[in-house]
C-alpha cells in the first residue's frame, strides 16, 4: 500500500499539496513514483512562472515513460527543488520530503476544491485499482 501522509492534500492526478498559509509545496505521491519506476530526469518550471490549477507544470522521465506533472492549486512559482536536477531519484527515494518539486505562492488562501484528504486519496487508489 502506498504511503499517504495525513498532513497534506492529494489530487486525482497523483500530486500532493502541503499548504503553509499562502505557500503550497507540491510533489508526486508515493503511488505515482512507484507507478513510474526509476526517475531519471525531472523538468521543472522557472521561478516566476504562473499556473492555474490543473495545468501541467513540468514532466518526469522514468525508465518506463515521460509523464506530465500537474499543479493542484493556482499560483506563482516561488521556489523549485534544484536538487532534482542532479538527483532526480529523490522523487523515488523520498517523494514527500527531499523529492518535492515546486513551491507556489497563491493569491490568497489556496483553493483546495477537488483535492482529497489522505483517507479520501487512499480510497480513490483502492477504487482506481478495482
Amino acid at each position: 500500500m502506498a504511503n499517504t501522509p495525513t498532513d497534506r492534500l492529494y489530487s486525482k492526478d497523483h500530486e500532493w499539496a502541503e499548504i503553509e498559509s499562502d505557500l503550497v509545496r507540491i510533489g508526486l505521491t508515493d503511488y505515482a513514483q512507484r507507478q513510474l519506476g526509476d526517475v531519471v530526469f525531472v523538468e521543472l518550471p522557472s521561478v516566476g512562472d504562473r499556473f492555474e490549477s490543473g495545468e501541467p507544470f513540468g514532466s518526469v522521465e522514468s525508465v518506463k515513460a515521460v509523464s506530465e506533472v500537474y499543479v493542484p492549486v493556482t499560483g506563482e512559482v516561488v521556489e523549485v527543488n534544484a536538487a532534482l536536477n542532479d538527483s532526480p531519484e529523490l522523487v523515488n527515494e523520498d517523494p514527500y520530503a527531499d523529492g518535492w518539486m515546486i513551491r507556489l505562492r497563491t493569491d490568497g488562501p489556496a483553493s483546495t476544491d477537488g483535492l482529497l484528504s489522505a483517507d479520501e486519496y487512499a480510497e480513490y487508489l483502492k477504487s482506481d485499482s478495482d
